[in-house]
């Protein structure tokens, strides 16, 4: 299945994309209150790195329309899903969010073919033919 109009696709798809980054960036700066109850608790070293994967997710949403967006929002999967070190529950929230972005990934392949890139270009439809207008003049 292809979408009819793909460039119109590849935009609601980066959008969509980049939504769940912001959402990601947000769910992230959440880890430090929870991980200052429990175990070692909050160190520097752990709020910062927290912090910059937060700005990187932020900062990736505002860059989905670029062609290299959606590869950049892939990569930080990982670290997103790997919070879960730090605390258990980012092992369940990290999953979902993983899992929301390979759909949306898929999503992207079936309508657009290809997960990454550009969207191909909307096929040209030639204009129909217009008839020719003559304008009489009033009264003759």
């Amino acid at each position: 299945m292809t979408a009819p109009d793909p460039v119109r696709a590849g935009r609601a798809l980066n959008g969509a994309a980049a939504a769940v980054l912001l959402l990601e960036g947000i769910a992230v700066l959440f880890v430090p209150r929870g991980i200052a109850q429990s175990g070692v608790g909050l160190t520097g070293p752990r709020l910062a790195l927290l912090l910059v994967l937060a700005v990187l997710l932020l900062l990736s949403s505002g860059i989905q329309r670029r062609p290299r967006g959606l590869l950049v929002g892939t990569v930080l999967q990982v670290p997103l899903l790997l919070t879960g070190l730090l605390n258990g529950v980012m092992w369940i929230i990290g999953g979902v969010f993983v899992l929301i972005w390979l759909y949306l990934l898929q999503i992207r392949k079936d309508l657009l073919g290809s997960p990454f890139g550009p969207p191909p270009a909307a096929p040209s439809t030639p204009a129909p033919p217009t008839e020719p207008t003559t304008t009489e003049p009033p009264g003759e």
